[in-house]
């Protein structure tokens, strides 16, 4: 049909009927195909030729508009049917002629036979589970399917699985990209070999046929596309146009399936370029060409491109009406200069455009070729089908279908070609793009597959310009967002930077673009191209500088910023990914001496280049005060390949170093960020808000650190080993703004800095130092050193998990760079340094991994606190790191007090940089060290023990390098000695140390105290010239004359001190407040370092003389001065071991240190305070104190709330604690008193004012979970695995209750068993208690508080207000003393008729009650909103069992079952069995006693009728039997003996006014022994055989008369069944019987065992309730004896009982009337029954009672188990896989977490399950992130993984994807933690999840 209107539109001269021929064609087109293929078989076929493009040109046709499509649909002509129809015929023709008449399918399977799969080559999209194994990987890249990589062998390899992020392709086969040892079994054979050759004939249709089906496509694919208008993207139509071409698409992805020789048919046809000539070129009649040529041309205008030849085919001047005006502007500017690449990307068409004109005038000059961002000439349908692709944005399907290609090679470089060749439309299109994120995804899908192999990159490297074209194209990118850069000079900069608030750096948007130029630097042959081409370099160093500079902080200093910018996570981002990344790439290829030449290149244009960036930013000598960038790239390419040069290419360091000049600048902006540090920690910058904070921590960040502070920190130590040392170190004081405070003086002014930042800066300054002289990562360290002491620092800070660790230590960014995390350097290190200490479980819950903690050693001899500072991004962290040595010097016993961080050897320096340790001989240094000695000592405010340890530290370092040339004991002589001497003579460390200073004069304001003290008065004028020649040191400046003698290298004549005198400079320097007037005074100093040192030492000891040269007693000392006793200890020790090397340097020093110590040092005269510093002093001291009681106030503090914790949160020890008040069992006379924990009062509970206990109720499932195998269920992980409920618990009681609600009378039977199997309530208490009003008002105040809760207030959700456990109710405490329990328990000596009498009246007696219902007292109306909170707590259909809704006895039912809920679990909390005996943990949380109370309370509400009451039928013999039964109509009762013995317990007491009398009870568990006896022995006569049965019968008849006949087994036993074999129960058993029971040998002792654990679980529940009834101590014993302790403790055995022989349970048996008569009653209510209902009758008599404990289900040991299985399985409610699979650890079910689809009546899937199958308690394994999630409720927490790598950790969402394995004992806590319900005390992070899970 659609062929012949197809016909018809084409123009056929006849049009057919549109009808019937059309019909015959459908039939025939087999026939048609067949003839044509026979047609061009043969050897002349140019009429077949022509028949088939004529018939072709007809079906495939793309005049007729897409449905739906802008064309609308009448344009379909005549043909009846939607166009969707004409599309389907056209593919089924395509599928046919290609099959040449035969059928697709076997077309299909025969192409397929010729394929040589040597590839795998599966596509795959995003969130796909690959693998990647980096042992087997050639390329970092490398990836396996899942099923490749199973099929490989991979054991022991360094693999892990990943989630794809932006889709891939398997390498299998590959050897470009993976060693061939990796490849899989499909794919080990190179079985090409032994392919046969294609037969021509299979494929020629395919050959004549797909042009033109690719041409139509491309058709369809020009129809579709409208250029989007500026502001509505269209990506709506764009994505209709998509969905129609979809049965297209996928047609091309199945051909390319169908193995090699289709694909290289496909590759001919996509890469011929005569046919795309042919078909495309729009000459030619067809009007329809000729349109859609237009559409191409027009869209290749509008994208700013230009079609170079034919540049206007057919005069289209006018841009078509279809575009908009971007078309004809960016056509205008292809051809123009330099083509504004579109005009919507110039939005600021004010002065930033003359700028950036500016920069892109100059670039392009640089660049090769303007063509490569404006020309594309499409020679082929590949070229056209990718620049289509590009413009409709990657749609997936396009991509999968070129990828697909890819296995074939000719394919693979035509299309990593024609991908080059786009690569700037590329750019262009992301850059519009609003899906950016999407679209890099689809990017980098086909970029990574193309770039990642050497041979081809390599290729198109050489053939296409691929890196000019890569570096262009990012150049061009950030050129859209250039800004003026702010720094330095504002107005005059003419440097430009990136703007980081553009979404093209907020959203990484160039990402795929720099991770592309990043994969092509990997490979040598490429980065070698880089590396020579001098115009690539200097484009490339010209894109680096955009981001030098960029994102600039200016220090706010009047109020707080109003809006913090986040753009600093964009920057540091860039710098990382576009500047960094591809620097350690370049890096990586300069290792050996031959590419000496490379690093010489770079070098020399980056330091162009930052020639450049100075005189652009108009920099001399200064930086801007308060402005601070982290960003200098340049600075930090230059810095690294400084270092590889010399570490690795033996270059020389000063042939690449500039002239002085050029590195006093290099160094300004690094040390400019070193200050700002320290300012930033000091809170200098805390009005620029928190975001300051974040870049300083990131700077140092251990991803960012080795591209950031780094080469930073290694530029300082360059320029500091080249220039002067006394310019580098007044330098830094300046800097750091601290220059004021080094002065002698006791009082200073400091223009620049308030005080209270003095002291940290100060330390910042000092630290720098140390940092800069110790550090030696770049300075000669081996790649393993750094790695040990990375390590070392992490480890020494806190303990470290594997995957921490690995993340924490900065590897070489580069991915080729041979050192890949957990490689093998990585683990041996690892294993040296540290032990690995298992995962351990705390009793509070939390769950610790496995973590790796130093070694001993390593703390004696490796801490380096240098490397540690320089490594924390918080501060705390150093402090943690002290803390953790110090603990460990206590504990080893090496140290007892506080220790000072330890002094650490440094490995020697490269000798390039020797002349970095002259800073620590130069005399700038020394004045500092010597002047902070002195005010150290003399106590001058503002100086700290940290400023004392750094000036040791610095001294010592000093004495460890001291500068070999001068000779030992020379004293320099010289006479005009720069008069310096006034300070120290020469400039050696050693012998400056002994110089004594003796008057140094300084400026000091006026106020200072210096000024009054006037030393000298007494000596006349000429006495102070004569002083002032012999050794005062003069006041004079650091820093005063640097900025004159920049320009000249620092030639220091004038006078050199301490004091520094400012030039005056701008007022903004200055501190507000105006400088006082300063003078100049004289002190008398007369001390040198050394007696410093001595006098600091007496002074940290705290005594006189306490220095004692070491060497006088032991000379040993000089000669082996490494002394273990001097490594670890506090200040004292430091002096001491300094000391020491000053002596062991030098004799003179030796001498000099035994003179100072031989003169008995004076006391320190006291220092005349000024009543100010007074005052600040005790200040100072009262905060001091102030701080320390705190201090010892919280820590006494922390210590109660620990031992509290202890005690109140201990879960599972069984602690002999003292017993709670409300289980107490001794004598008390007094009423039971409860202490409020709210109001703290004490007194007992009253029914005005009740207390209550705090309680928490839930609903739980976990006993219906019980089964009668002792094994745990299995974990489905394959199909035919299923769980079926059917044997649990819960199933077997449901079963029974319908089967006895079916044929008995409804209200009978709702008391003949218990429910709350499944949803029973559970009431568990903390143990405190409060006054129910308190209560009230805490609850209100709760309400009222507005701070975020983990609980809902609303739903009386509290935490108990003193142990803070979750509870959600209070349970009232009953009034009363403790005293009639011990009344009652007297032994009484009625007879058991009398007692059962009594209880028969005390049940009969209505309300019998002490506290008088009828009278509201508060105390009942607590009660009753108890009872209503119970009911609440569990859903109506586990409450509602009764036919008749709302019937008084289903509440009944419901009321005891919740004491059988209890009772039942708390046997389970004890191990199922009362063995253990005592009181329990599980007895300290409960509450059974009030709960009783309440529950009677209301059971009273409801009276049986008297002839009901079973007490009656278990104790009474009735006359007429026949009576019972009922009349026909109406259901009889539910016979005795299929009662639930036990619920019949709880009914008598519950009965019973409370408090009972344990007489009572004894005499209520009597009777029911009796009948439980009887039903014991019924199940046992329905188990045997029927020989079995004779025997028995035949044994008890001889026995019946015996005296004891009614305590004999034997006898009962063959009484019971004579009687029941009255009725039917034993008959029509034969065939079936055998099958159900195997027929068992019974003995006498296994038919005493059976009925033993028949009556076993009755005893215990019995026993329980009396242990908390009466509070009687539960005996512990041995398992085999537990029948016989119980039942003594309950009383059930007589006292007289002789142990002798054997125990027989029948011993225990008291029948209340004749046992023969009562039994004979019993069984004819069955036998009565049965006559109806043989089967029924029998199940119903059979009770399996024997359950074993619940258990989760049993999980396999690996985790990929269960992740195979699952993530890929699809739910059975929607049948899609789920997003996040998630399944039940309960019962094995497979739901979908948050899935939608599966949502019923708004609750999610998870919520629904947890309800149903735990009551509102799930417990699920997410598949996709192997973590297990608690739903409680309406709250949910996670729990936590079951699953650990081999180092023992978690790996949560599966990031790693490493293989993990399951931990048992956290699955035996989880277990244990559901079945005590103590999920809610143990987690603490819960949260709501509003029924979305």
């Amino acid at each position: 049909m659609a062929a012949a209107a197809a016909a018809a539109a084409v123009g056929d001269p006849q049009p057919p009927q549109p009808e019937a021929p059309a019909q015959g064609l459908a039939l025939d087109k087999a026939a048609t195909a067949a003839h044509l293929k026979a047609a061009l078989s043969r050897p002349d076929n140019r009429a077949g030729a022509e028949e088939l493009q004529a018939l072709l040109e007809r079906v495939l046709n793309a005049e007729r508009p897409l449905a739906g499509a802008a064309g609308g649909e009448e344009a379909a002509g005549g043909g009846g049917g939607g166009p969707g129809e004409a599309e389907e015929d056209a593919l089924e023709w395509c599928k046919c002629l290609l099959a040449g008449g035969g059928g697709y399918e076997e077309f299909c399977a025969a192409v397929r036979a010729y394929d040589p799969a040597a590839l795998c080559g599966l596509v795959w999209t995003a969130n796909f589970v690959a693998y990647r194994c980096r042992t087997c990987g050639i390329s970092p890249c490398m990836s396996l399917c899942a099923e490749c990589f199973h099929q490989g062998d991979h054991t022991g390899h360094d693999f892990n699985m990943f989630r794809s992020q932006a889709g891939g392709a398997c390498d299998c086969g590959d050897s470009n990209v993976m060693r061939e040892s990796g490849f899989c079994r499909r794919h080990q054979i190179k079985s090409s070999s032994n392919i046969p050759c294609v037969p021509k004939d299979l494929l020629m249709m395919s050959e004549f046929v797909l042009p033109r089906f690719i041409f139509c496509l491309i058709q369809y694919l020009r129809e579709g596309y409208n250029e989007p208008a500026a502001d509505a993207p269209s990506e709506k139509d764009l994505n209709k146009v998509l969905q129609l071409l979809e049965p297209q698409i996928s047609f091309l992805e199945d051909l390319t399936k169908m193995g090699g020789a289709m694909r290289s048919v496909l590759t001919q046809v996509l890469t011929n370029q005569q046919n795309y000539k042919d078909l495309t070129a729009g000459l030619g009649e067809n009007a329809c060409a000729k349109k859609s040529h237009e559409k191409y041309l027009i869209a290749l205008k509008s994208s700013g491109l230009t079609y170079p030849e034919d540049k206007l085919v057919y005069g289209v001047q006018e841009p078509a009406a279809g575009t908009s005006t971007l078309a004809a502007q960016g056509f205008a500017g292809a051809t123009g200069t330099l083509g504004q690449i579109d005009s919507s990307d110039e939005e600021d068409q004010d002065g930033s455009q003359g700028l950036g004109k500016r920069k892109r005038v100059k670039l392009s000059s640089g660049t090769k070729d303007q063509s490569i961002m404006d020309v594309l000439k499409h020679k082929s349908f590949l070229e056209e089908l990718l620049f289509w692709t590009i413009k409709y944005e990657f749609p997936q399907k396009m991509v999968t279908f070129l990828l697909n290609m890819l296995p074939d090679q000719e394919y693979k470089v035509a299309f990593t070609k024609t991908f080059v060749q786009h690569y700037a439309f590329i750019m262009k299109t992301l850059k519009k793009s609003h899906e950016s994120d999407t679209m890099s995804n689809r990017i980098v899908h086909i970029s990574v597959q193309l770039f990642s192999n050497e041979e081809l990159a390599r290729q198109v490297t050489e053939e296409c310009q691929l890196l000019d074209i890569m570096v262009t194209v990012l150049l061009y990118m950030m050129e859209s967002c250039l800004i003026k850069s702010e720094l330095q000079d504002e107005e005059n900069s003419l440097h430009v930077v990136v703007n980081c608030g553009e979404a093209l750096l907020k959203n990484n948007t160039y990402w795929p673009l720099v991770s592309d130029f990043i994969n092509i630097l990997s490979h040598q042959s490429v980065a070698q191209r880089f590396l020579e081409d001098h115009g690539l370099l200097v484009t490339w160093m010209n894109f680096v500088s955009f981001f030098q500079g960029m994102n600039l902080n200016k220090r706010e200093l009047n109020e707080h910023v109003e809006f913090e910018s986040q753009t600093y996570y964009a920057a540091f981002a860039a710098e990382l990914e576009a500047c960094a990344q591809p620097m350690w790439g370049l890096l990586s290829h300069c290792k050996v001496r031959e590419t000496q030449e490379y690093t010489r290149n770079v070098v020399r244009y980056c330091l162009e280049a930052l020639q450049d960036w100075f005189d652009a930013i108009n920099f001399v000598d200064e930086p801007a005060p308060n402005q601070v960038t982290f960003h200098l790239p340049l600075h930090r390419y230059y810095a690294m390949f400084l270092s590889k040069a010399v570490k690795c290419q033996e270059l020389d360091l000063d042939s690449l170093l500039p002239d002085q000049e050029m590195l006093m600048k290099l160094m300004i902006h690094p040390l400019q960020i070193q200050a700002s540090l320290a300012e930033i920690h000091s809170n200098m910058w805390v009005r620029n808000g928190l975001q300051i904070k974040g870049q300083a921590m990131t700077y140092v960040q251990s991803h960012f650190c080795n591209s950031m502070i780094d080469p930073d920190i290694y530029l300082l130590q360059v320029c500091a080993s080249r220039l002067d040392p006394d310019y580098f170190i007044s330098s830094v004081f300046e800097r750091f703004k601290v220059v004021d405070l080094l002065t002698m003086a006791s009082q200073h002014h400091n223009m620049v800095l308030d005080v209270e930042h003095e002291r940290s800066m100060l330390e910042g300054a000092l630290t720098f130092l140390v940092i800069l002289l110790s550090l030696r990562l770049h300075l000669g360290m081996s790649d393993d050193d750094i790695l040990r002491a990375e390590m070392v620092a992490q480890l020494c800070m806190n303990d470290r998990t594997h995957s921490s660790l690995l993340d924490l230590i900065p590897e070489n960014p580069n991915p080729k760079s041979g050192i890949i995390p957990g490689s093998y350097s990585f683990e041996s290190v690892l294993s040296a340094v540290a032990d690995f200490r298992a995962p351990i479980f705390e009793p509070g819950g939390s769950m610790q991994q496995g973590m790796y903690t130093p070694k001993a050693e390593v703390w004696d001899q490796e801490f380096d606190p240098v490397m540690v500072i320089l490594r924390t991004v918080y501060r705390r962290d150093v402090q943690s790191a002290m803390d953790r040595y110090t603990a460990f010097l206590k504990q080893s016993g090496k140290f007892p007090g506080n220790p000072w961080p330890p002094y650490k050897k440094r490995t020697s320096l490269h000798p390039s940089y020797k002349g970095l340790m002259r800073l620590l001989h130069c005399k700038t240094l020394h004045i500092v060290l010597f002047t902070l000695l002195y005010k150290i000592l003399m106590d001058h405010q503002n100086l700290s023990e940290h400023v004392l340890c750094m000036v040791l530290y610095l001294i010592e370092l000093g004495l460890e390098n001291s500068a070999d040339d001068d000779s030992e004991e020379e004293v320099s002589m010289g006479g005009p000695e720069r008069c310096h001497d006034s300070w120290f003579p020469g400039s050696n460390l050693v012998s400056n140390m002994r110089h004594f200073i003796n008057y140094v004069r300084v400026r000091v304001p006026e106020t200072a105290p210096e000024l009054k003290r006037d030393p000298l008065a007494s000596t006349s004028s000429d006495a102070l010239d004569s002083l002032q020649n012999s050794g005062t040191a003069q006041v004079f400046s650091l820093v005063a004359e640097r900025r004159k003698k920049f320009q000249e290298i620092i030639n220091r004549s004038n006078s050199e001190a301490n004091q520094v005198v400012r030039p005056k400079i701008p007022s903004k320097w200055s501190a507000p407040g105006s400088s006082p007037q300063l003078t100049t005074a004289i002190l008398e100093i007369k001390e040198s370092i050394l007696s410093l040192l001595i006098k600091l030492h007496h002074k940290l000891s705290g005594k006189q003389n306490s220095y004692y040269p070491p060497w006088l007693d032991d000379i040993e000392v000089l000669i082996q001065p490494e002394i273990p006793k001097y490594n670890h200890g506090d200040g004292i020790t430091a002096v001491e071991r300094i000391l020491l090397k000053a002596a062991v340097q030098s004799r003179m020093n030796k001498r000099i240190i035994e003179e100072i110590c031989r003169k008995v040092t004076p006391p320190v005269p006291p220092k005349k305070i000024t009543a100010a510093e007074k005052k600040t002093l005790d200040k100072e001291e009262r905060r001091q104190k102030a701080r320390e009681r705190q201090q010892k106030l919280l820590a006494e503090f922390a210590s109660r709330q620990k031992s509290f914790m202890e005690t109140a949160m201990d879960v599972d020890s069984p602690e002999n604690d003292i017993p709670m008040e409300i289980t107490t069992a001794e004598p008390q006379v007094s009423e039971a008193v409860y202490d409020c924990v709210i109001c703290g009062q004490s007194g007992p509970s009253s029914e005005d004012r009740p207390t209550g206990l705090v309680v928490l109720l839930q609903a739980s499932s976990v006993l219906g979970q019980c089964r009668d195998n002792a094994e745990p269920k299995k974990l489905p992980i394959a199909e035919e695995e299923q769980i079926y409920p059917w044997d649990t618990c819960a199933a077997v009681h449901d079963v029974r209750l319908s089967l006895l609600q079916r044929y008995f009378k409804d209200s009978s039977c709702l008391l003949a068993v218990s429910i709350g199997w499944e949803g029973g309530v559970y009431v568990q208490t903390c143990g405190h208690t409060l006054h129910i009003d308190c209560h009230k008002s805490y609850m209100e105040s709760l309400r009222n508080d507005q701070v975020l809760q983990g609980f809902s207030v609303d739903k009386g959700e509290f935490t108990c207000p003193l142990c803070r456990q979750f509870a959600n109710s209070v349970l009232p405490c009953y009034p009363g003393s403790n005293v009639e329990n011990n009344l009652w328990q007297r032994p009484c000596n009625k007879s058991t008729q009398d007692l059962i009498k009594e209880v028969e009246e005390l049940q009969g007696r209505p309300g019998a009650f002490p506290v008088s219902i009828s009278s509201e007292t508060n105390l009942s109306k607590e009660m009753e909103s108890v009872m209503k909170d119970i009911k609440n707590t569990t859903q109506k259909k586990y409450r509602d069992y009764s036919k008749t809704p709302g019937s008084p006895d289903n509440e009944f039912l419901f009321m005891y079952s919740v004491a059988r809920t209890n009772l039942e679990l708390e046997l389970i909390h004890r191990g199922g069995s009362l063995c253990s005996g005592g009181p329990s943990t599980a007895g300290k949380r409960s509450c059974l006693n009030q709960l009783f109370h309440v529950l009677a309370l209301h059971m009273r509400l409801y009276t049986i009728d008297s002839e009901y009451n079973p007490w009656k039928k278990l104790t009474q013999l009735v006359e007429d039997m026949n009576s019972q039964v009922g009349n026909e109509d109406q259901q009889p009762e539910v016979p005795i003996l299929y009662h639930d013995v036990t619920s019949l317990l709880l009914i008598q007491i519950l009965m019973m006014p409370q408090p009972l009398r344990k007489e009572h009870f004894t005499c209520i568990v009597k009777v029911l022994f009796t009948l439980l006896y009887t039903q014991a022995l019924a199940a046992l006569s329905v188990k045997g055989t029927e020989e079995d049965r004779s025997a028995w019968k035949h044994a008890g008849a001889l026995r019946k008369d015996t005296c004891d006949a009614e305590k004999c087994y034997e006898v009962l036993l063959s009484f019971v069944i004579s009687e029941l074999s009255k009725g039917k129960l034993y008959y029509e058993e034969g065939a079936q019987e055998c099958a159900m029971v195997s027929p068992i040998a019974w003995s006498p002792e296994s038919m005493e065992r059976y009925i033993q654990d028949f009556c076993l679980p009755f005893l215990r529940v019995s026993s329980l309730l009396q242990h908390h009834l009466f509070g009687e101590d539960l005996p512990s014993c041995q398992e085999e004896e537990e029948f016989s302790v119980l039942a003594s403790c309950l009383g059930l055995l007589p006292t007289f009982y002789q142990t002798d022989h054997p125990f027989i349970s029948a011993s225990c048996l008291d029948w209340p009337v004749a046992a023969f008569d009562i039994i004979t009653q019993w069984c004819f209510e069955i036998t009565s029954f049965t006559e109806r209902h043989a089967e029924q009758g029998k199940a119903l008599l059979i009770q399996e009672s024997r359950w074993k404990l619940p258990h989760l289900l049993q999980l396999p040991e690996n985790y990929n188990t269960i992740f195979q299985y699952y993530h890929r399985k699809t739910c059975s409610v929607c049948t899609k896989v789920p997003k996040d699979p998630a399944v039940c650890l309960v019962c094995g079910t497979f739901v979908c977490l948050k899935g939608l689809c599966c949502k019923q009546q708004s609750y999610c899937e998870c919520v629904l399950h947890s309800q149903n199958c735990g009551a509102g308690t799930g417990i699920f394994l997410l598949i996709n992130a192997s973590v297990i999630i608690i739903i409680r409720g309406h709250r949910f927490c996670l729990w936590g993984s079951v699953y650990l790598d081999a180092h023992g950790e978690e790996d949560r969402d599966l990031r790693r994807g490493k293989p993990l394995y399951i931990c048992e004992e956290r699955y035996r806590v989880l277990e244990q933690q559901w079945v005590s319900h103590t999920f809610d005390h143990i987690n603490k992070r819960w949260g709501p999840h509003y029924n979305g899970l």
